[in-house]
């Protein structure tokens, strides 16, 4: 099986409001359905709000560092990945 490539990989966790800043390798939108993954353990969740320097988007392009709200703990180094 190929190794798919991750949409993203997180570069900083905000803890007190389970928001994750990504760095993007490909496009991302609301609404997607993501696996996050960290070593062993992942999880699935949906993007369902993403910021850019603060303000609102619908989308992320390849190489923006984007906020999503997750539903757990996403450590530094967890990859993005479309489910």
């Amino acid at each position: 099986m190929a190794k798919v490539s991750p949409v993203g990989k997180v570069v900083h966790w905000y803890d007190k409001i389970s928001v994750a800043v990504v760095k993007l390798a490909k496009g991302l939108k609301v609404g997607d359905s993501i696996k996050v993954k960290h070593g062993e353990s992942e999880f699935g969740d949906s993007v369902s709000s993403m910021q850019l320097d603060h303000a609102p988007v619908e989308s992320g392009k390849k190489g923006q560092e984007i906020a999503i709200k997750l539903s757990q703990k996403a450590g530094v180094g967890s990859e993005i990945h479309l489910a």
